[in-house]
């Protein structure tokens, strides 16, 4: 069993922030994969289903970023997942638009939903999938920016790449996930 997580922060003003990447990356995985219905588990919301002949549950934490861990260490706790079969998709500064890395491990790099993760399970040993979102170019913008909304010149590239993440989902879940990063950016070269 998988658990993938979106992060994200719950307020319906918010749902267009570069913050909720995370969480449109999962809802994308789930239309496109016909999972379950979402409903109110493990203070986030819940979806489960198959992807590569994996069982995948999906998680998006309602606690608000900074908190994220909480959620995600019920579940993880519930279903006895080890860190190493935990997903996190989440926003990356340090990446440009479109750009995606799959890694495990490692620093927090200042995102507080992976700090909360870090803190709530004891370790840093899952897998993140970083969405680049691009740095605003002086940290005095930061906030602004993540906290800001994709534009709509942004919006036909974000669903392009979305729909990208959706259609190569099963790949990561074979644990294939160089052959995930290329047909994500194979898709995304395409006209």
């Amino acid at each position: 069993m998988l658990l993938w997580v979106g992060l994200g922060n719950p307020e319906a003003g918010m749902q267009q922030h570069r913050h909720n990447i995370g969480f449109m990356a999962v809802e994308h995985i789930a239309a496109r994969h016909g999972f379950s219905p979402w409903r109110n588990r493990f203070k986030g919301e819940f979806s489960e289903g198959q992807l590569g002949g994996q069982k995948v549950f999906l998680l998006k934490p309602m606690t608000y970023m900074n908190r994220s861990g909480q959620s995600v260490q019920q579940a993880a706790a519930f279903y006895k997942i080890p860190l190493g079969d935990i997903f996190i998709f989440h926003d990356e500064l340090d990446l440009d638009p479109g750009r995606i890395k799959v890694k495990s491990g490692g620093g927090a790099a200042g995102h507080n939903g992976l700090r909360s993760i870090d803190q709530e399970m004891g370790g840093q040993d899952y897998w993140r999938i970083r969405l680049g979102i691009g740095h605003p170019g002086h940290k005095d913008r930061v906030t602004g920016h993540v906290l800001g909304n994709f534009s709509t010149a942004e919006r036909p590239d974000l669903e392009k790449e979305l729909n990208a993440i959706a259609d190569s989902a099963s790949l990561l879940a074979q644990g294939q996930k160089e052959a995930f990063m290329s047909r994500v950016a194979l898709l995304l070269q395409e006209k």
